[in-house]
This record gives structure tokens, sequence and C-alpha cells, in this order.
């Protein structure tokens, strides 16, 4: 899908969404077609301007969910976790626990992370706040927040603009969200899925934001998932999980792990199929496929719009023992700035490679049985160049926008598929400047 920031204007005026900053252009993504996302039944969302960090900024989301619904999600691993993730995970932990959700609040400009026992206080009084209004408890709201971290949360802006973005609420106010958690990003990412469980129509409908401090487990970003389908709400969590790790886990842009990262499954239990009770049943399986193809082209976007990016990048490691190796081999290629710099500049100094899943610490490597190809171009076999083999052809392929490296240990069945971008000058500008 061919796009630029062009293509971006035609569904989003500037002035609607001045989140949009006109940065490089990101790798083969356009802005979603608003008519193309799927209302969800049972789920609405309202976007404002709350002035969290900076004016005229849509930064305030709030997305209700109609009694009945069920919420599970993965949060970050950096032990040094925002004060909304903390919230959250408490909130979660509730006797209720998701089932008994009714909103989760968004805000952008401020990551109240290493905010300490305050952090924690503001985020709370934000969830008050939003109860109040909408007439829960307190622990039925999800806090979320992402932007610069160690700066005191803004309550008062937050609870000032809520009215705003309750009135907002609409099912079909998707793109709206998508712009409104966006921090660096250029371009909103959201997509939907239309499928059938027991001769029923079903939707699945999400929205991420992320572009730097992208790195497992899991990756700055948010991500937000809702369907209608009825489920049970105990699947929810093995749901979410296991998506998570075959998307938003399989993404890296610059190898740090963000204080507030979240991915979240809504199940508003609306359509009319019967409960899906295991997740061994047909229909579980289809959702599953569904959700997991949502959720990797989100991720992918992640990375697609990567900070300064101008490549995306398909690394597949194959033949491994086992997948924990695969992926050591993997991350360690996505990770290397020697790596990532010279695809930037379209230098075939393929050694990189090879020295990265060298370290990558995978135990009695035998390095006379590595094979690695870029694309269609055979470059290493059995360890060593292919006589065959000519820098030219590999610039050709390194000259791309999508390149696929692959790399075979030759010493297993296992494979394992990560997705990542090149590093630029831009990357060091855009965050140099970040909090300007």
């Amino acid at each position: 899908m061919k796009g630029s920031f062009g293509s971006l204007l035609r569904f989003y005026n500037p002035r609607a969404f001045p989140n949009l900053t006109e940065r490089a252009m990101p790798v083969n993504l356009s802005a979603p077609d608003p008519a193309n996302l799927l209302p969800v039944p049972g789920v609405r969302l309202g976007v404002t301007m709350a002035g969290v960090r900076k004016a005229n900024r849509r930064d305030l989301s709030v997305i209700a969910l109609d009694e009945g619904a069920a919420v599970a999600g993965v949060f970050t691993s950096n032990r040094f976790c925002a004060a909304p993730v903390q919230v959250c995970q408490d909130h979660l932990r509730h006797p209720a626990g998701g089932s008994a959700i009714r909103a989760l609040l968004i805000n952008t400009g401020n990551a109240n992370a290493g905010t300490g026992a305050d952090g924690l206080t503001r985020a709370r009084e934000t969830c008050k706040a939003l109860a109040g209004l909408i007439g829960c408890a307190p622990e039925q709201v999800l806090p979320f927040s992402t932007g610069v971290i160690m700066e005191t949360l803004p309550v008062d802006r937050i609870t000032a603009g809520l009215p705003a973005a309750l009135a907002a609420l609409k099912a079909d106010n998707w793109a709206e969200a998508a712009a409104g958690i966006m921090t660096t990003d250029t371009v909103p990412k959201a997509a939907s899925r239309r499928i059938t469980l027991g001769g029923v129509p079903v939707t699945l409908s999400g929205i991420s934001k992320g572009a730097g401090m992208i790195r497992p487990n899991m990756a700055t970003m948010l991500g937000f998932v809702a369907t209608d389908a009825n489920i049970a709400p105990a699947l929810l969590q093995p749901l979410v999980k296991e998506a998570a790790d075959a998307s938003f886990n399989r993404i890296t842009i610059d190898g740090d792990t963000s204080t507030n990262d979240c991915f979240m499954l809504i199940a508003s239990r609306k359509a009319a199929h019967a409960e899906i009770t295991s997740l061994d049943s047909a229909d579980a399986k289809t959702l599953r496929e569904a959700l997991i193809a949502l959720a990797q082209e989100l991720a992918q976007a992640i990375v697609r719009d990567g900070e300064g990016a101008t490549k995306f990048i398909t690394i597949t490691v194959e033949g491994g023992r086992d997948e924990a190796e695969c992926k050591l081999a993997a991350y360690a290629i996505a990770h290397s700035p020697l790596v990532k710099t010279a695809f930037f500049a379209s230098d075939p100094n393929l050694g990189r490679i090879l020295a990265a899943v060298g370290y990558a610490g995978i135990a009695d490597l035998d390095q006379g049985l590595i094979d690695l190809h870029l694309d269609d171009v055979h470059v290493v076999s059995r360890g060593g160049r292919r006589p065959e083999y000519s820098e030219a052809e590999g610039q050709r392929v390194m000259k791309q926008s999508e390149i696929t490296i692959r790399v075979g240990l030759n010493r297993g069945s296992a494979s394992a598929t990560v997705w990542t971008c090149d590093l630029s000058h831009d990357y060091v500008s855009i965050n140099a400047d970040y909090r300007s």
C-alpha cells in the first residue's frame, strides 16, 4: 500500500488533527480511510483537545463500554512502569476484574512515568473524575498515558476536558481516536476486520500509536482492539497475550522498552452467536486468526512509521533448534545500529548481519552452517560469501523500501520473524527535539 503525507491529508484535515507532524514520510503507509473503520456495537469513542502538553492538539480520548463488556490486556515489562500502568493492573485485579470496566481514559503529551506516589494519586484522580461523570466506580475506569516521562500529570486539564470527550462519544469515531493518541507518529494507525462466527457477522476494530522507544516487551506503544464477539471473559487474557506475542512483541525500532506500553482487548459481547467458551473451538480459532492479523497490521504500521525510518525490514531466522534461539538471532540483527545504518545507506556491508548472529548468544552455534539471503539474493552459504554473489545485487535489494533478511541456522526446524526499520539521521533529530 503506497502512501505519503499527501494521501494522509486526503482523509485528515490538519486543523482537526494538529498532532500530525510533517517529518519523513512513513514507509509505504498511508492514513486509514475512516470509511473502512467499522463501528463495534457496545463501544463508543470520544476525543477532545485538553491541552495536556500543548494547546490545539487532540490529546484526550475516552473509550466508553456498555455493561456486559469484558477487557484484558498485556503491559510493559519495564520495571520502571508508569503510574497508569500500575493503576490499570490494580483495577483489573479488582474482584470484578475486566468484566466490570466501563471506560478507558487515554491522554497523550504526558506519560505520568517516573512521578512516584504523586503520579499514582493523579492517575487515580483522573479515574475518579471520569467515573463521576459516567456513573461508575473509579475502579471501573482504566487510565493510559503516553508522552514525556518525569513530568507532573495535569489532572486539572484532563478533568476539564472530560465533558467534551464524553460529548464527542460515537461508535464510528475510530479514525479520530487513532489520531488522538498520537505523539511523534506522522500517520494515525487503525484497521478493521469483519468475520462470521456461528453464522453471525462479527467486527474487530483497533487503533495503535508508536514511532519511537519501540522494543518489546512491549513496544512506546498503545494498542486497543475491540470486538463484539460473544466470548467468555476468562478467555480474553490468554487470547490477548497470544496476539501480542505474535505482533507487538515482534517489532523493534530502537531497542528501548517504554514505561507505558499496553495492548488491550475489549469484547463487548454483543454479537448474537453462541458464547465462545473454549479457545479450541472453531469459532475461537476464527476469532484468534482475525485478531492476530489485525494486531500484526497495527504493529507493522508502528514500524513503518518509525522515527526517521526509510526502510521496512522483515527478519526471519529459520532452521533453529527452538524458537527462542531464532528470536535471539533475529533481535540481534534488528537491534544492531551497524546493521540498521547500513540499510539506511543502502550499503551492502552484510558482514554486520553475520556478526550480529554470532554475538546473539546461541550456544554452540556452528558458523559453518549459516546461510543468508536478502530477498531473492543468496549472499552467504555455509558460513562464507557465495562466489556468485555480487555487491551490486545486494545494493539493488537494499535500495528497496521493503526488504526481507532471511538467515538459516541449519540446526533444526524452528523459526521466528520480527519486523524493524533502518536508523537514519532523522531519528537523532526527532528525539533531540522531542520536548521542544
